[in-house]
C-alpha cells in the first residue's frame, strides 16, 4: 500500500482534472504530528472561498489481529481530543514514506506483546477528507506468538482478547466508534464470511 502523495491532483471518474484552485496557502499551526494551513482558494464554481487544511505527518496504521480459535485483541484507552475512552483496535503511526507494514509489526507488538507471522493488507482508508489529508492502512495478523507488551509511555491501555464476533457487535452497537477500528473489523468480517482469509 502506497499513499497518493498528491491527492488533489488526481481526475475525476470522466479524465476531468480538479475544480478546486489554491490562490495561497499560509501555515497557521506545525508541530511534529499536524500543521495547519489556511488557504485562499476559488471553488468549483469559480468564486472565492477559504479553506483550512490539516495535514497529517504520519500514516495511519491498524491492525486486526486474529488467533486459530477466531480471537481477536482491543486496546481501551481514553483519547485527549474526545475527552472519553475508546476501545480500537491495535492502531499507531509511521512516517509518511516508509513501509506501513514495519510500523504495523511495531505498533502490534508495542501495544499487545503479539508478533505475527502472517500479514494481509485490508484497507486503505481517507478517516476525515472534508478538513485533512489523513492517509490510514489496516492489516490483518494471522499466526501469532505472545510476548509482552511495550507501551510508550503516554499510553496508558488495557488490553482486552474476545471472539472476533463481539468485536463486530461492539462496532454495531455503538461501543467501538473508531473509524478505521470500524472499517478494519466490518471489512475483516466480510472478507471472513467470503472465505478471503
Amino acid at each position: 500500500m502506497q499513499q497518493n502523495t498528491e491527492p488533489f491532483k488526481k481526475a475525476g471518474p470522466d479524465g476531468s482534472p480538479n475544480p478546486w484552485q489554491t490562490l495561497s496557502e499560509k501555515t497557521a499551526y506545525d508541530n511534529p504530528w499536524i500543521s495547519v494551513s489556511h488557504r485562499e482558494v476559488l471553488n468549483p464554481s469559480g468564486g472565492p472561498g477559504i479553506y483550512g487544511v490539516v495535514h497529517f505527518k504520519n500514516t495511519a496504521i491498524g491492525i486486526v489481529p486474529l488467533d486459530a480459535e477466531g480471537y481477536t485483541w482491543l486496546v481501551g484507552q481514553y483519547r485527549y481530543t474526545l475527552q472519553q475512552y475508546s476501545w480500537e483496535i491495535p492502531e499507531g503511526g509511521g512516517p509518511i514514506g516508509t513501509d506501513p507494514l514495519l510500523a504495523a509489526q511495531r505498533e502490534l507488538l508495542e501495544e499487545t506483546g503479539i508478533r505475527a507471522a502472517r500479514w494481509t493488507p485490508l484497507l486503505e482508508i481517507h478517516p476525515s477528507n472534508s478538513v485533512s489529508d489523513e492517509y490510514g492502512v489496516a492489516y490483518v495478523a494471522r499466526e501469532l506468538t505472545f510476548g509482552e507488551a511495550e507501551p510508550e509511555e503516554t499510553e496508558q491501555l488495557q488490553l482486552r482478547r474476545l471472539p472476533f464476533a463481539e468485536a463486530v457487535d461492539m462496532v454495531l452497537n455503538g461501543e467501538i466508534t473508531d473509524a478505521l477500528s470500524m472499517a478494519a473489523i466490518l471489512k475483516t468480517q466480510e472478507w471472513l464470511r467470503r472465505g478471503l482469509l
